[in-house]
């Protein structure tokens, strides 16, 4: 039997209640396909900092970094500064564990979900790849006469040439297992000069990958047309500040942040998963929120850690769930969180027990 050490983060707000369902139905699958999922749980978040002033110590820090894969509910709390709990643990993890892909699959499982008039399943299937770890994130940035009228303020975007070229790399290494094979570069180096070093670093790339096809778009454009055609994307890799904004218009076209999960990845070490849905506070304890984006969040682990099969049938589980109309939205309150999980995991059940 395989075995794999997971942590698990709840966090702030909803994030605990969404993190429960999605473990509920990673047992279900465990158990039917084999497998063990050895859990730690943490309590890092607000309500923890607030009682004792810890974020994330250097001890549990230390466990993290020798397990398989980790599994973040949400994180952000107004009764905190605003970013200083989401610097110490997700900013953390993403740095520190140097996680330079951040992987979001946008895919529309049912048409009536998309805001997007006549646009069926067919027309949303693509993957961002977003470089998760420079760029305008990478943490260098300043004040001068912080408080006065004539206030600086600077923030610089860093890129290395081995930080694009990994990121472009794992780009075609998606795009060479699909069945269209293409990747779009998504940039804006017309403006932002610096980002040449993307144009010249995909041409080089783009050269050992003879059978992927190759765009390019600006990201106003991309924006655009993720709108208007947004058939026309298969795989795209793209800089930190643009992915960030790119996937959550993204999550929109494919139903909403309540279905959209994404991996934040270093191939072969451990990584992180999470539903990309805020941690809405209000809703903390009410048992009114979506676990949807948990539970795929949930697949994709899987998927990362070699357990294809059972990642596929819980995504399935979903897609058939919506379809059918049996699973109404993944918006708060369409079901409440606990229904929500059992209708999947008994989804789950019934789809294994055909085979």
């Amino acid at each position: 039997m395989s075995e794999y050490d997971i942590a698990v983060i709840g966090g702030d707000g909803i994030g605990p209640d969404v993190t429960a369902e999605a473990m509920k139905v990673l047992d279900v699958v465990s158990e039917i396909f084999g497998f063990r999922l050895r859990r730690t749980e943490y309590p890092f978040g607000t309500d923890h900092y607030l009682a004792t002033k810890e974020i994330f110590p250097d001890k549990a820090f230390e466990e993290v970094q020798g397990m398989n894969a980790i599994f973040l509910g949400a994180i952000g709390d107004p009764r905190a500064p605003v970013g200083l709990i989401e610097f110490g643990i997700i900013a953390k993890l993403r740095f520190e564990l140097d996680l330079f892909v951040n992987l979001r699959p946008i895919k529309l499982y049912d048409e009536r979900l998309c805001p997007l008039k006549g646009k069926t399943v067919d027309d949303v299937d693509m993957i961002i790849v977003r470089e998760n770890t420079e760029g305008a994130y990478s943490g260098m940035h300043g004040f001068a006469h912080k408080g006065q009228a004539l206030e600086v303020a600077t923030q610089t975007m860093v890129y290395t040439r081995a930080g694009v070229e990994r990121v472009i790399r794992y780009a075609f290494e998606i795009a060479k297992t699909r069945p269209r094979k293409q990747v779009t570069l998504i940039d804006k180096a017309n403006a932002v000069r610096a980002q040449d070093l993307w144009t010249r670093t995909f041409a080089i790339v783009a050269a050992e990958y003879p059978d992927v096809k190759t765009d390019h778009a600006y990201v106003d454009a991309a924006c655009m047309w993720m709108v208007k055609n947004p058939e026309w994307f298969d795989v795209a890799v793209t800089p930190n500040l643009f992915g960030d904004i790119i996937t959550d218009l993204g999550a929109m076209v494919q139903g909403g942040m309540g279905i959209a999960a994404s991996g934040n990845i270093h191939p072969g070490k451990v990584s992180l998963f999470e539903p990309i849905h805020g941690s809405a506070p209000k809703y903390a304890g009410k048992g009114v929120a979506s676990p949807v984006a948990a539970v795929m969040a949930g697949s994709m682990m899987l998927n990362y850690l070699g357990e294809t099969a059972a990642s596929e049938v819980m995504e399935k589980a979903v897609a058939d769930l919506l379809r059918s109309g049996r699973l109404k939205g993944v918006g708060t309150g369409d079901h409440r969180t606990e229904e929500a999980g059992e209708l999947i995991m008994s989804e789950i059940k019934s789809l294994t027990a055909k085979v």
